[in-house]
């Protein structure tokens, strides 16, 4: 298998918490680990990029640590840890396909949940 070559720009940002606005008091969270290759982490790799409210609430998350509901509904079906992410209070699958389209993809939503509550960078 080749090694991806945007991993260690991943990796590189375990524990890091940044403040994206200071007057809005909005930061990201990273924690990023490697982990032996397995059925629940296909990718090698252990992984929760987020974004935090004032308050502290999650509002963006990216992450394969917990099952998810495949069908909505009491009787919604759960598969085992997968890639996801988290908007406000909505789950979907993701598509992991490597760690720079990971960060891409989280930064975007980032700045697409910032644009709506009428943060400007």
């Amino acid at each position: 298998m080749n090694r991806d070559p945007s991993l260690d720009a991943l990796l590189d940002l375990d524990g890091q918490v940044l403040v994206i606005d200071p007057e809005t008091r909005h930061w990201v969270r990273f924690v990023v680990t490697q982990v032996p290759v397995s059925e629940e982490k296909p990718h090698g790799l252990d992984y929760s990029l987020t974004l935090h409210g004032p308050n502290g609430e999650r509002l963006v998350g990216f992450d394969n640590a917990h099952p998810v509901r495949t069908s909505a509904g009491p009787g919604g079906k759960r598969q085992g840890p997968q890639d996801h992410k988290h908007r406000l209070t909505t789950v979907r699958p993701y598509d992991y396909r490597d760690a720079a389209s990971l960060l891409e993809d989280f930064w975007r939503e980032v700045d697409s949940v910032l644009a709506q509550r009428g943060v400007k960078l």
